[in-house]
């Protein structure tokens, strides 16, 4: 039975933050997660790292500041899969007085003052780029800055960090079993491999549950009745149709019922519509977009947009479960509890933008359960990419077209935004497009896919196309079969 410091749970957002944190500090990391890294909630959002608008107009101020710093730090630490994008607030009579909006964005500006990003403005929407998708009752409105992240892509890069650092990244693999361990302290940890469907056991000190909508289904595994607090679901959907505006800036769409839909342009020719908001007490491992939902997407831009859209114009949809803690209007809450003598911290909540926070806080209390680790040190650290020159993008970005001139601009800055320094982890010592490998179709080669496999950990068509990347939008058929016969003679090598 192998011996750990910490067993975590879970690898979201939360749990792979957490084993990056916890390795960053000396700490020994086993992360295991059932299915893959960014499979559920955390590939499932909108895309975006917000500064705490939301907050802000709830009355939150300290959780507002919160978000923003954590915006920026995030920003300056993986800025080729972050960065800024202004946001557009249409305005007309039936939403809230004109002053008031301009009243909340500059206290807005004022408590953000050292944020990096631009300041807020009232715009005339009259003869302008942005005001020109938009029907003629809106005239006027308001922009301001926050930031839109590859959310799986941050999560890879947390795990790759993490495993660098010395953590132990165990996908596909799920905790079916927490005892107390019979003759030391800690927990005796019972894993399955759900591809070999071997079982294997772990020794580990402290145990993170990690694992968002299924912490209480985690805990449930240590004793009957351990859940400490209530678990909302809320299912969040999306939809991608064509793009429906030029123009490289968001807008933010107050619907009948008062919530905020956002149309946001994505990878060159979508347009990224959501989100939708509802109780779910369905399966959380099906979950899926329903047709009502995305009627309530298309009838948000139909209010607003010249261009109408209508179901059938729908390419792509996706749908998660975000849990939600009953009773508490806190963004998270870190629950540390002894079980049977031994030690497990349970994660509630979380959001994406605070997600380095809340890890940082849980390695703080882990350190202190085992008596021994270092302090804090993710804020300054960059993320994998983003590294070096790479933390100005632009300037990385023209270091690597000068360093890789015979491979297509395309594909280049696709490169540069997916990888950052780290493109040069499978473009090192080629000189032109031949030595890359296979060309499976599509400015897809063998060289890519092989580093995704053998890095970053990809083992389905879904994970290279879906999480790894968004291929699974650009791709003919053909190229989609030339990448699933050489992934099926990838992992056949590596004995998957």
């Amino acid at each position: 039975m192998k011996t750990v410091d910490v067993l975590v749970i879970g690898g979201g957002i939360n749990g792979v933050g957490i084993a990056r944190d916890l390795s960053g500090r000396g700490v020994s990391v086993i992360l295991c997660e059932k299915d893959d890294l960014a499979s559920a909630t955390s590939s499932a959002s909108t895309k975006l790292l917000q500064g705490g608008l939301c907050h802000l107009k709830r009355g939150k101020i300290r959780l507002m500041r919160e978000a923003m710093t954590e915006r920026d730090i995030l920003l300056r630490s993986a800025p080729h899969i972050i960065w800024p994008m202004t946001f557009v607030l249409p305005h007309y009579k039936r939403l809230c007085p004109w002053w008031l909006i301009r009243m909340v964005l500059s206290v807005y500006d004022y408590l953000g003052w050292r944020t990096v990003l631009p300041k807020s403005k009232w715009l005339s929407f009259v003869g302008t780029r942005i005001g020109q998708p938009l029907k003629l009752l809106f005239k006027r409105g308001f922009s301001y800055s926050d930031c839109v992240v590859d959310d799986a892509r941050l999560v890879v890069l947390n795990a790759m960090d993490a495993y660098e650092k010395g953590a132990k990244i165990l996908t596909r693999t799920e905790c079916i079993g927490l005892d107390r361990h019979p003759k030391e302290p800690g927990w005796a940890v019972t894993l399955l491999d759900n591809i070999t469907e071997d079982r294997f056991m772990v020794h580990a000190q402290v145990v993170v549950n990690a694992s968002g909508p299924w912490v209480n289904k985690v805990l449930s595994l240590v004793d009957e009745g351990a859940e400490k607090y209530g678990v909302r679901w809320i299912k969040g959907s999306h939809i991608l149709v064509p793009r429906i505006y030029q123009g490289e800036y968001a807008y933010v769409l107050k619907n009948d019922d008062g919530r905020d839909v956002f149309a946001i342009p994505y990878e060159e020719k979508h347009t990224l519509i959501g989100t939708t908001e509802s109780d779910y007490d369905g399966d959380i491992e099906e979950v899926r977009v329903d047709l009502d939902e995305v009627e309530y997407l298309c009838g948000a831009v139909n209010r607003y947009f010249r261009h109408q859209i209508k179901p059938e114009d729908v390419e792509w949809t996706y749908s998660g479960v975000s849990p939600m803690i009953d009773g508490s209007e806190c963004d998270y809450i870190l629950d540390a509890e002894e079980h049977h003598g031994a030690r497990i911290l349970s994660v509630y909540g979380g959001k994406i933008t605070t997600y380095r926070k809340l890890s940082e806080q849980s390695g703080d209390r882990v350190v202190e359960m085992l008596g021994r680790g270092r302090g804090a040190w993710t804020e300054p650290a960059a993320l994998p990419g983003g590294e070096g020159s790479a933390v100005n993008f632009e300037t990385f970005l023209k270091t690597l077209r000068r360093e890789y001139g015979w491979i297509p601009e395309a594909l280049i800055l696709r490169y540069a935004r997916s990888y950052g320094a780290r493109a040069r982890a499978f473009l090192r010592g080629f000189k032109r497009l031949s030595d890359m490998g296979e060309y499976l179709g599509d400015d897809v080669y063998e060289a890519e896919i092989s580093y995704l496999v053998n890095v970053e950990w990809a083992l389905t068509m879904d994970d290279l196309l879906w999480r790894r990347s968004k291929l699974g939008l650009h791709i003919s058929d053909d190229t989609r079969k030339n990448i699933q016969k050489l992934l099926k003679n990838i992992l056949t090598k590596k004995g998957n």
